[in-house]
């Protein structure tokens, strides 16, 4: 049997005192705040840091027709660790930060022709998740979209961003199993590809 599930909102948190302590490509906030407890009451002052990101739109470059997805490989410095002798170039879904003012359905089109030259059909919301919210202010929206794969190829980015993304056109169950087997280990890319490999089918149905 499923125990309680105990409903709390935003009201049930009390930050105390909010502060930013480096605003750079991204902002670090620390954050003092108490909330109410399961078992009745109100914790101690809790302390945080928040790395703030913002939002992201991630998107799952699907061609029915081969049965591939478009991948972008770029160098990611939070997985560069020089004792290791993995590579710090990834594989993962197109992706994008969304700016002030857009939303997350207009960011995912525009970074489709920036990162990989491709043009976008049929864009669908997925889900919207948290990403690490231990730490971390950052909302993942994810989009499934139907290309046509050939137009994917070559190198691409914006020079004055120093962006260098190279484009990869893979099967579907070649890239499924590089997520099962580590070779592609990057949070977006995974979900996007273990949503893909449940939801194929429907989408070769709808778009052929």
């Amino acid at each position: 049997m499923m125990s309680e599930i105990q409903q709390f909102s935003q009201h049930d948190i009390e930050v105390l005192n909010e502060e930013t302590v480096y605003k750079g490509f991204f902002t670090l906030k620390k954050v003092q705040f108490k909330h109410k407890l399961f078992a009745g009451g109100e914790s101690g002052v809790v302390t945080r840091e928040l790395l703030v990101k913002g939002a992201a739109s991630a998107v799952i470059a699907y061609d029915p027709e081969e049965d591939a997805v478009v991948l972008v490989e770029q160098v990611r410095i939070g997985a560069y660790q020089p004792e290791s002798a993995r590579s710090p170039w990834l594989l993962e879904l197109i992706a994008g930060m969304v700016e002030e003012g857009e939303q997350p359905e207009e960011v995912a089109l525009r970074e489709s022709e920036e990162e990989a030259g491709v043009s976008v059909q049929d864009l669908t919301h997925c889900l919207s998740v948290w990403d690490s919210p231990g730490g971390v202010v950052e909302r993942i929206h994810l989009f499934v979209g139907r290309v046509d794969s050939s137009q994917a190829k070559g190198l691409h980015g914006l020079a004055e961003e120093n962006e260098d993304i190279r484009v990869h056109v893979v099967k579907r169950e070649q890239a499924y199993q590089w997520m099962c087997d580590g070779k592609i280990d990057n949070g977006i890319a995974v979900m996007g590809l273990q949503w893909l490999q449940l939801n194929y089918a429907q989408l070769q149905q709808r778009w052929q």
